[in-house]
């Protein structure tokens, strides 16, 4: 973590800001810091791989004893949630880091559906849509720059969207896990500004911090909700904005559904600052058909009905609500590799890519990716590695576009 962000970390229980504990076993390389503890007026909270820990539990502070006790590695290990054959898995690939992808890596870090919809993420269209609806916003000026947070933002997949448009290390990324976090911060996302924190209690960051802040996914999950838009609305600046794509609604029928409220509770919760609501499956029809994200008008919660979910936007600049054409696909950030739902069957002189699912319950939940994910497309040459746009003799724009390709971040699988 820089150390700049001292100026605005705070306490999540006691709202004092956090400073680092010169006692502690400090690491750090100019502004940069590694290793160490930071303490406030009630508590004290570790940093470990570059990550603040700043959670109050029985984990974190047996991470904090081994940091202070010298033992980084085990530090890390206990904050990973990893022990006996998971851990030694865990620790053969560390020694070898170069070879260590994200894919390998998830596969200890979570070997559930959890890793699998991680994987895959770049082409879901849950993804698409949010993906999308965060490009947009980032086309209008007040949005363009300033701090940004990802909450509750899993491995970074839309933090590293978010980097695209200011520092990365302006865009934060909090979440509870510090697992998703260092996935982040080596593969996915690297130059974010990590936080480890829970969204269920106050969040450890100074009021008017950010300009945008962006909830995708997560929201139904949360217990405290009421709290926790509230913390939102501390949270963004006065001209800036409140993205959340993806909202499940409890009209409708969700996989993982979580706990759901009614579209008019969503919105009520951010009544202050005059939200409007949109359609994802509208949001998804213009990304695809006409590469366009309309947030011209918004949706009545009556005609939303039994949608299963919706996007809420809460500004108090109305001149963010238009129509914004997509960007084309520009200047890789990673690398161009050919989608991971793709099986690829190569030979000297072309390769064949074939859209196979990871397993059945995949296939159910995200299966509209069909609707820009052909079955199978022909490549030439061999297409397993990295691949040069330039090489490839064909349209690879296009193929961004339908997501055959995308720009992967670097060792990604």
């Amino acid at each position: 973590m820089q150390l700049s962000m001292l100026e605005w970390l705070r306490c999540p229980f006691c709202g004092t800001r956090l400073n680092l504990v010169d006692s502690s076993p400090v690491v750090r390389t100019g502004q940069e810091l590694t290793s160490g503890v930071l303490g406030c007026e009630c508590c004290a909270y570790p940093v470990v791989a570059g990550i603040p820990v700043v959670v109050a539990d029985d984990t974190t502070r047996a991470a904090m004893h081994q940091l202070e006790a010298g033992h980084g590695d085990e530090a890390l290990l206990t904050l990973l949630a990893l022990e006996g054959n998971r851990a030694r898995a865990f620790e053969r690939q560390l020694l070898h880091p170069e070879r260590m992808t994200y894919r390998s890596a998830i596969e200890v870090l979570s070997p559930d559906p959890e890793g699998t919809y991680f994987l895959y993420r770049f082409s879901d269209p849950t993804y698409v849509m949010a993906q999308s609806v965060l490009q947009a916003v980032a086309q209008h000026g007040p949005l363009a720059g300033g701090r940004a947070i990802d909450l509750c933002g899993g491995s970074g997949h839309l933090t590293r969207v978010m980097t695209a448009s200011r520092a990365p290390a302006d865009v934060v990324l909090a979440d509870v896990f510090f697992w998703k976090l260092w996935l982040a911060r080596t593969f996915t996302a690297p130059g974010c500004a990590p936080v480890c924190c829970d969204a269920n209690h106050p969040l450890p960051f100074a009021r008017d911090t950010f300009r945008l802040v962006v909830l995708s996914d997560a929201f139904p999950y949360i217990w405290h909700k009421r709290l926790l838009a509230d913390e939102m609305a501390r949270l963004v600046e006065r001209d800036g904005a409140i993205v959340m794509p993806h909202l499940h609604s409890s009209l409708g029928d969700n996989f993982s559904a979580g706990m759901t409220l009614t579209p008019s509770s969503y919105r009520d919760l951010f009544e202050q600052m005059g939200p409007r609501l949109f359609s994802d499956a509208a949001l998804l029809d213009g990304i695809l058909e006409h590469r366009t994200v309309d947030l011209a008008g918004s949706v009545s919660v009556e005609h939303l009905g039994s949608a299963p979910s919706l996007t809420l936007i809460a500004t108090e600049d109305q001149a963010l609500y238009r129509r914004y054409p997509l960007p084309e696909p520009g200047e890789l950030s990673g690398e161009l590799r050919v989608n991971p739902l793709y099986a690829v069957k190569a030979d000297d002189s072309q390769s064949v890519l074939t859209l196979l699912f990871p397993n059945e319950e995949y296939e159910e939940e995200f299966g509209e990716c069909k609707r820009y994910l052909p079955a199978a497309v022909t490549l030439p040459g061999d297409a397993r590695g990295v691949l040069e746009a330039s090489a490839l003799g064909i349209d690879a724009d296009q193929l961004r576009r339908s997501r055959v390709l995308i720009d992967a971040p670097k060792r990604y699988y």
